[in-house]
């Protein structure tokens, strides 16, 4: 039971997913954080098949990393990193072994400045949204996103929208989601908001330490855990 949120405003974009991982009924994980960094003003934000979005989110990003620093650093722009995914995905779908991922992509485009969000789903299908939801999320909050969220809400009011949000959720869920782990997508990079106030210190340090990835030498190929030459 995975529960994404994504919010946009002006010049800004609310990330957030719940912290428990389950299968089953079983909770794997209190505190899995269900989003990756892909460079300094986009983030990833995945749900699905366990294997299917870790390796999934790798790959995307360790592709994004090669494509920066083959090019003198340049940082791709939400846009085209939406237009990336959606492609791998629709070649991922047409093979024996499609990604069974659903995806939020939110980030802060540095030349149009203007920040954006893009709704993916596991067939390939890509929207850029102003509100969007994946899982049972989009059963509660679409319709409260559609009523109160503007072009022009602050992001103050947006957070305050979200965490309502959380609480209507956390009412009308008949399961414990663990909690959420809200990121923020800006002019000045990303950042973790702390809004329900359950995120300890050893926490935040681990999230934000789940932001730095390892150096990336050459480019994955999909469905293949390791870096091929």
């Amino acid at each position: 039971m995975e529960v994404l949120i994504g919010v946009q405003g002006p010049g800004y974009v609310l990330l957030a997913s719940n912290l428990n991982q389950v299968r089953g009924i079983t909770i794997m994980k209190p505190d899995d954080d269900k989003s990756r960094t892909l460079n300094d003003h986009n983030l990833l934000l995945y749900s699905g098949e366990a294997g299917d979005t870790v390796h999934f989110a790798e790959y995307i990003t360790a592709n994004i990393a090669l494509y920066s620093r083959r090019n003198e650093e340049l940082e791709l722009h939400t846009e085209a990193v939406a237009n990336y995914i959606r492609k791998e995905l629709a070649e991922s779908l047409r093979s024996k072994h499609p990604y069974q991922v659903n995806l939020l992509v939110g980030g802060y485009d540095l030349v149009d400045k203007q920040a954006k969000l893009y709704w993916i789903d596991y067939l390939g299908s890509k929207a850029q949204v102003p509100y969007a939801a994946h899982g049972y999320a989009s059963y509660y909050l679409l319709s409260m996103f559609d009523r109160h969220m503007t072009p022009t809400t602050p992001v103050e009011e947006a957070l305050a929208l979200l965490k309502k949000g959380f609480e209507e959720l956390e009412r009308r869920m008949p399961m414990s989601l663990g909690g959420f782990l809200t990121k923020v997508v800006d002019k000045d990079g990303v950042r973790i908001i702390d809004l329900h106030g359950k995120l300890t210190p050893e926490l935040m340090v681990q999230f934000e330490q789940e932001k730095v990835h390892a150096p990336v030498q050459q480019e994955l190929q999909p469905q293949q855990p390791e870096v091929s030459a």
